[in-house]
C-alpha cells in the first residue's frame, strides 16, 4: 500500500460535548479557524487522550493561542464519491462493500451523502433528503448506479463539496473511490482545489488503478489529499479497499479539533501544529498545511496559485 501524508481544518462551527442529545449547536464565527488534527507516535499508531496543553499552533511561524479544543470523535459531514465509469465493472461489488464499511465504522451521528459519477456527476439520495445517517439508506444510495462512460473526477468532487454549504457540522470529509484519472470534466484541477480549500473539506482518495490504464494519475490524488489535509491510498490489491475505508473512518474519529482566531487579510497563512507528551516520546501531527483568512468586503479575490501541482 502506498500513501501520502496529512489531515485537515474546518471553519465557522463549534459543537458541545456529547450529552446524549442528537441536536448540534452551531455558532457562526467567521473569524474562527478550526483544525482537525490527528496525532501518531513513532510507530504510526494514533495517540488519543491528549489535553489542550499538549498542543501548540504556529501561524506563519508565530505562536497562536488555542481558543477551541475538543477531543476525539466529534461528528462530521461526510460525502462518499464513487466512480461509475465503465472500467469499474469488475470492482463494483468490492467498492460497494468498502463504502458501506466506511459508513458503518463512522460516528453514528455523522450526516452523510453519496455522489456517483462517470462523465456526469449526480447525488444519489433523494432531492428532499440531502443527508442521512441511516445505513439502509446509504446502502441503497451507494449500490444504486449503472456502469458506463468516462471519468469526470473533478466535476464530481466540485459537486460533492457544494453539498457542504448545507452541512450541520464544521468538520467535512470526502471519501473518493476511483480507478482512473480525469478525462472528461469541465472543471480543471485548479478549479477543484480552489473549491475544496474554500469549503475546507478534507479528501481521502483511493485509487484502484489498473497497470495498463493510460488515464491513471496517482500523483493527482496525492496532491488533492495533501492540499486539503487528507491522505491518499493506492491499494496493492482490490480486496484491501474495505480495510482502507475502515481505517479512514477510524482515523477521522480519532482526530482532535483545535480552533484559533484567524486573520482578516484574505491571505493564505501557513499552519504548523505540534504536540508533546512525555508519556509518548516524539509525536507526529497530521493536519492541513494552511488556511485562507477572511477578507474585508470589496477586496480582491484570493489566489490559488499555491496549489498548482
Amino acid at each position: 500500500m502506498r500513501l501520502s501524508r496529512s489531515l485537515f481544518s474546518g471553519l465557522l462551527f463549534l459543537w458541545p460535548p456529547d450529552t446524549g442529545n442528537t441536536q448540534t449547536t452551531i455558532r457562526a464565527d467567521v473569524n474562527l479557524v478550526q483544525l482537525s488534527v490527528r496525532v501518531t507516535d513513532s510507530e504510526g499508531h494514533n495517540v488519543v487522550g491528549l489535553g489542550r496543553e499538549a498542543f501548540r499552533i504556529a501561524i506563519d511561524k508565530k505562536d497562536q493561542p488555542i481558543t477551541v479544543f475538543n477531543g476525539e470523535d466529534a461528528p462530521v459531514t461526510a460525502g462518499i464519491v464513487i466512480d461509475n465509469s465503465a472500467s469499474m465493472g469488475p470492482k463494483r461489488e468490492e467498492v460497494i462493500a468498502a463504502a458501506l464499511a466506511f459508513a458503518r465504522a463512522s460516528n453514528t451521528k455523522d450526516q452523510m451523502f453519496v455522489v456517483h459519477f462517470n462523465q456526469r456527476a449526480r447525488f444519489a439520495l433523494p432531492d428532499n433528503r440531502p443527508f442521512t445517517g441511516s445505513i439502509a439508506d446509504l446502502e441503497t444510495a451507494i449500490s444504486g448506479f449503472d456502469l458506463g462512460g468516462t471519468t469526470a473526477l473533478y466535476d464530481a468532487i466540485v459537486l460533492a463539496q457544494s453539498q457542504f454549504r448545507r452541512a450541520a457540522y464544521g468538520r467535512k470529509i470526502l471519501l473518493v473511490i476511483t480507478d482512473g484519472g480525469d478525462n472528461s470534466s469541465r472543471a480543471s484541477l485548479a478549479d477543484t482545489l480552489d473549491a475544496l480549500v474554500k469549503s475546507e473539506a478534507v479528501v481521502f482518495p483511493i485509487g484502484l488503478f489498473d497497470a495498463a490504464d493510460r488515464d491513471q494519475n496517482p500523483s493527482v490524488l496525492a496532491h488533492i489529499a495533501d492540499v486539503t489535509g487528507g491522505e491518499s491510498f493506492i491499494p496493492d490489491a482490490l480486496a484491501d479497499t474495505t480495510k482502507i475505508c475502515q481505517r479512514i473512518a477510524g482515523d477521522v474519529r480519532r482526530q482532535y479539533t483545535l480552533g484559533f482566531a484567524g486573520a482578516e487579510d484574505g491571505q493564505y497563512h501557513q499552519i504548523e501544529v505540534t504536540a508533546a507528551d512525555p508519556k509518548y516520546g516524539k509525536l507526529n501531527v497530521h493536519t492541513r498545511p494552511g488556511y485562507f483568512a477572511v477578507k474585508a468586503r470589496g477586496s480582491a479575490n484570493r489566489s490559488m496559485t499555491k496549489y498548482s501541482p
